[in-house]
């Protein structure tokens, strides 16, 4: 056991017996995380000032031993140090800094920010410029104000300024990994404050591919759901595209099966033109409402004169993350963001 290089007085079986106790394999996968944390606090010293050493001792020996940190299993690592560390904010610094170039600290960085927000964020603007491209990452994910699967960061949702400066310094950065996470952040962002985004984008106009890339996938909420200034920015518009023959197969569909459509689009005009095609569900919710959702089908450049015929099928099989409610249902296409007419239909079981 690799900890017991840290702990040599670490009783192997004992701790392992408290690992699968309280019925551990039952347990949900945050839950056991958090178990496996406390765990982990009982063998440790107590004081997070001399636990701080064993714990970068511990990452150490995980990266020289090949082990994969991009794993869950190493999570509660990170756990530990926002569990145990919140209140020593200066050594918790150089523990996040060290575990997140093994196991990504994203999570467990989020409670620092809420309690030592000038602090933390002026480090993580430090962090944007660090060698390892896990920590630039890691600069970026912590400080996204509405993470998935986490806590969010009601103080940057409301006043996002202090993270455009770190993304600033990674909108160049030559790894992938950051710049999807740049990007990321960039939607997050959108969907509270769209013109603070699109000024940012601004400034990085036809700077590389790489920075287009980000834009644009920075700004995917906001071309789903039509944003005027972003559709102007992309000079996506309805002028001389031709919508014709739009029908729906299938107006009554059963659960299980598929809502099959079809639809011609031409553009009249006489030079190319890029067209986004979208086209928007309206679920039946439990309550008796519909809600849309925009699902993509094309973005290319037609040209002139070009006319194609496009037929798509949306499967209403039964999967865990939807529930489907019987009765009426719309469709629409969205042509540069902008909506069709609204075709009806039945969903039944």
């Amino acid at each position: 056991m690799v900890l017991k290089q840290v702990l040599p007085e670490l009783n192997q079986a004992d701790f392992i017996a408290q690992i699968y106790s309280d019925n551990f394999l039952e347990k949900e996968w945050k839950d056991r995380m958090i178990h496996v944390t406390d765990v982990l606090h009982l063998s440790m010293p107590k004081q997070f000032e001399a636990a701080v050493p064993k714990l970068t001792k511990l990452i150490s020996i995980l990266q020289q031993s090949q082990e994969r940190g991009e794993s869950l299993a190493y999570i509660f690592l990170a756990e530990y140090i926002a569990r145990y560390g919140i209140n020593d904010i200066e050594r918790s610094i150089i523990a996040l800094e060290c575990t997140t170039q093994f196991i990504s600290c994203e999570f467990a960085v989020r409670p620092f920010i809420i309690k030592y927000p000038d602090q933390m964020l002026h480090q993580m603007l430090l962090w944007s410029k660090h060698p390892s491209h896990k920590v630039r990452r890691f600069s970026s994910e912590g400080s996204r104000p509405k993470l998935p699967w986490s806590m969010a960061l009601p103080q940057l949702q409301k006043d996002p300024s202090p993270t455009f400066k770190i993304l600033q310094n990674l909108m160049q950065d030559p790894h992938p990994w950051v710049r999807k996470s740049v990007a990321n952040h960039l939607n997050d962002i959108s969907k509270d404050h769209p013109d603070k985004v699109m000024a940012f984008a601004e400034q990085w106009k036809g700077m590389s591919k790489e920075t287009d890339a980000i834009i644009k996938h920075g700004l995917r909420t906001l071309l789903k759901s039509g944003y005027p200034q972003t559709l102007s920015y992309y000079e996506l518009n309805d002028t001389g595209i031709e919508l014709e023959g739009f029908v729906i197969s299938t107006p009554v569909v059963t659960i299980g099966n598929a809502l099959c459509f079809s639809f011609e689009i031409e553009n009249q005009n006489t030079n190319a033109k890029t067209i986004r095609l979208e086209y928007g569900l309206y679920y039946q919710k439990a309550n008796g409402q519909l809600n849309k959702k925009v699902f993509k089908i094309s973005e290319r450049e037609f040209k002139p004169l070009e006319k194609s015929k496009i037929q798509r099928n949306q499967s209403f099989k039964i999967i865990t993350t939807r529930k489907f409610h019987t009765g009426l249902h719309q469709l629409s296409l969205l042509i540069n963001g902008i909506e069709s007419e609204k075709l009806s239909f039945q969903l039944v079981e």
